[in-house]
Parts: C-alpha cells; sequence; structure tokens
C-alpha cells in the first residue's frame, strides 16, 4: 500500500467518525444497563468484550511486529502502552465484571469488532511498517511527554473508575447504585473520560493522523455514551446529585 493511499484511508476513517457523531447522539448502545432484545440476537457479554476487543491488540500487535520499519527504542514505547491497555480490555477486565449471565447484543459486537479492527490496522501498519521519525531525541519532545503524562493521566482515571463501578455491589447482589467515589463526585462517567484524555494523549504522544483518528473515534463514541448514562441516571434515581454533569466536571 502507497503511504498517499494509507493516509486517504485514515482521512476517510475520520470523516466517517465526524458524520456518525451527530446519528449516535441520538441512538443509545443497546448494551450494559441499556441492553435490549430489539438488535436481535444476543450473546454472553464477558464473550462479546473479548471478541469485540481482540482484534485492537492481535491486529495491531501482529502489524507492528512484523512491519518492514525498523523498530525503535521510541516506538517500543508506543507499542508497549498499546498493549498494557488493550491486554487488560481484552484479558483482564471481562473477567473482573460482575455480570454473571448478562448478554450483549451480537450486532454490537460486530460493530465494536470493525472498529476495532479498523483502529489496530491504521496504528499498527503505521508503526510497524510506515514511520521513520522517531529517533532517540523523540523521548524528550514536549509532544512526547505533554502525551505520556495524558495517557497516564488517563489510563488511571479510567482503570480508578472501573474499579468503583466493579466494586459497588458485593457478591451475589443486583440492580444498580450510584457510585460516589473518585470523580464520580462531579461526574456520571470518569471511566469515559479517561479513555478519552488517553487516546488524546496517545496522538499527542505519536503526532500522527492514525492515532488521532484512533482519539477522535474514541471521542465520537464514547462523549455520546455518557451523555445517555446521565440521563439514564437522572431518569433512574429520583436523588440523584442535581449538579454532577455527565464527562466534563462543572461543563458537560
Amino acid at each position: 500500500m502507497s503511504n498517499s493511499t494509507f493516509y486517504l484511508l485514515v482521512y476517510i476513517w475520520i470523516g466517517i467518525a465526524i458524520v456518525i457523531f451527530p446519528v449516535v447522539m441520538k441512538i443509545t448502545a443497546p448494551y450494559g444497563r441499556h441492553t435490549t432484545t430489539t438488535w436481535g440476537a444476543l450473546i454472553n457479554n464477558r464473550v462479546g468484550w473479548i471478541i469485540m476487543e481482540s482484534p485492537a491488540l492481535l491486529v495491531f500487535s501482529g502489524l507492528f511486529l512484523f512491519g518492514s520499519a525498523s523498530h525503535t527504542l521510541v516506538t517500543w514505547v508506543f507499542f508497549s502502552l498499546w498493549v498494557f491497555h488493550y491486554v487488560n480490555r481484552t484479558l483482564v477486565f471481562p473477567f473482573r465484571l460482575r455480570t454473571a449471565g448478562k448478554k450483549m447484543p451480537l450486532m454490537i459486537v460486530c460493530l465494536a469488532l470493525c472498529f476495532n479492527l479498523a483502529n489496530g490496522f491504521f496504528n499498527g501498519y503505521y508503526l510497524g511498517s510506515l514511520t521513520t521519525m522517531y529517533t532517540i531525541s523523540w523521548l524528550t519532545d514536549p509532544r512526547f511527554i505533554i502525551g505520556i503524562i495524558m495517557f497516564f493521566a488517563g489510563a488511571f482515571i479510567n482503570w480508578q473508575s472501573d474499579n468503583f463501578l466493579i466494586h459497588l455491589r458485593k457478591p451475589g447482589e443486583t440492580g444498580y447504585i450510584i457510585p460516589i467515589q473518585g470523580l464520580f463526585k462531579y461526574i456520571s462517567c470518569p471511566n469515559h473520560l479517561g479513555e478519552i484524555i488517553q487516546w488524546f494523549g496517545f496522538a499527542v504522544m505519536t503526532w500522527s493522523s492514525p492515532a488521532l483518528a484512533f482519539a477522535i473515534w474514541t471521542l465520537v463514541n464514547l462523549l455520546p455514551r455518557a451523555l445517555h448514562h446521565h440521563k439514564w441516571y437522572r431518569d433512574t434515581f429520583p436523588d440523584y446529585p442535581h449538579k454532577r454533569k455527565a464527562v466534563i466536571p462543572f461543563i458537560l
């Protein structure tokens, strides 16, 4: 694949995200607390998580490790951070969920699988076969320093918030509880905020259009999800904190 063709596909991918954003704002994805049977067949949600997250780990890793470009210390750092996230998301997080017996639509799994396949391809191919810009001096570049701080700050917020949610209920308990720890004091979905910060940090760190495309898609997916969660909390709990925002403290 020529460089021009690759970047054209990346820009088309970004354009698709921008076009579908208004649609995603209006449609509540039917999984988790919003699960419904109207989207067709359902599968076990743990199995669904593993299937839909796997391409981001496997495709990215394969394209990076077997790509034609020389791997530098910097690109190994990028590879390690990506794998660090997706090993957790694919192989650890699904088994930490206390959701025995819950299901998700197969359609959602298929859509997420395509999403992760595309982002794994673009970023893995770029880092594994195209880039030549990441010499050792990149580690002291302000873009790398700012980006990696954002990445780990976002990862911390995401993991901490997921941990609070997982431990809201005791083993065997069902139903939903209002979370109040950490950033949940200020927003309904700090886990989504953390992941958005994390991948925009990766985009800054790599200063690349494939990573920017992934960050934009993360925002397009998770911002509407956070707003839908926030509305669900308010509709479900009459005593839900009135001043709590959806995803950005004090703003949105």
